[in-house]
């Protein structure tokens, strides 16, 4: 009896340590979940009660919202852009910083800060200036004649302005390349280098397929992170998505949906798709992973 007393209280006391967790998870995420599905089923406007109209608002976003297509197009163009230039970008910087150098600590948190910052209100409103009629990206380009580009009247130069600002935000990525890098053995280049292999010859043959596993990490979850920027979208076109919806991000006109127009069901379906598109994203990945991702304890692919 006493034994079984303490086995009861020691459970009792280990549920009392997860009881945060688990209440936080059922109140902010679940729960929300399963509401928000039975709301993407509705019409609701947060002032009346939610009516059922079923698979409405589903064949309304295919078939009845250019606007919704428009979103959904930039956003693809926004992710296939900038997450493969934000992965270059941040192995190209970590290749860099993968020396003895003693100010390696300090030039990591330099290349970092972006990251941390970078979905900030402030750094939005920052790009946004810098970008600008009279900013300093327009008057380096009129110096050396290649400017000025209206950067809020051109759609294209809009959305490449919100690319950028991505590519940016890469030291996450950085940081992960670079702890893949130390991990690879040197004596590998080094025997690579005695059989005449060149710098080029020993990245392809050696660095990627090494990475390989870090790389396919951080496809992942870059791709996710910008499937659901919002911020940097909200702020530099002041909500609207401009210039002619340009900037509208699927976030973006999911927002203006449920908070300017009150189509909470809307929405909630808009919310769905987008787990959906994600989770098929993810999937295609790993499935695609297969062909090129060298896994050394299983002695490659």
């Amino acid at each position: 009896m006493l034994k079984r007393n303490t086995a009861l209280r020691n459970d009792l006391t280990g549920y009392a340590f997860i009881s945060p967790f688990v209440i936080g998870f059922l109140a902010f995420t679940l729960i929300p979940m399963f509401i928000s599905l039975y709301l993407s089923f509705t019409s609701y406007n947060l002032f009346s009660a939610p009516r059922w109209i079923g698979l409405d608002n589903f064949v309304k976003m295919f078939t009845g919202d250019p606007k919704y297509m428009n979103s959904l197009r930039v956003t693809f163009l926004y992710v296939f852009v900038g997450v493969p230039l934000r992965l270059m970008f941040a192995l190209f910087i970590a290749m860099l910083l993968n020396n003895g150098s003693r100010l390696i600590g300090t030039y990591r948190t330099l290349f970092y800060l972006p990251s941390i910052i970078g979905g900030s209100v402030a750094v939005s409103i920052m790009w946004r200036n810098i970008f600008g009629s009279e900013g300093i990206v327009n008057s380096a380009l009129i110096a050396i004649g290649l400017g000025p580009v209206s950067w809020f009247g051109d759609p294209n130069a809009a959305l490449g302005m919100l690319v950028t600002l991505s590519v940016w935000q890469f030291g996450s990525s950085m940081l992960i390349f670079l702890a893949g890098l130390k991990n690879i053995s040197p004596e590998m280049y080094e025997a690579a280098g005695v059989d005449g292999a060149g710098p080029a010859r020993r990245f392809f043959r050696i660095t990627l397929p090494l990475l390989s596993p870090i790389i396919l990490f951080n496809l992942i979850m870059q791709t996710i992170s910008a499937f659901m920027t919002f911020v940097p979208a909200y702020i530099i076109s002041k909500g609207e998505g401009g210039p002619m919806d340009g900037t509208m991000l699927y976030s973006l006109y999911l927002f203006r949906q449920a908070f300017m127009f009150n189509n909470m069901g809307y929405a909630s379906a808009m919310a769905w798709v987008m787990l959906i598109i994600v989770g098929i994203m993810t999937a295609v990945l790993f499935f695609v992973s297969k062909y090129w991702v060298f896994y050394e304890s299983e002695g490659g692919r």
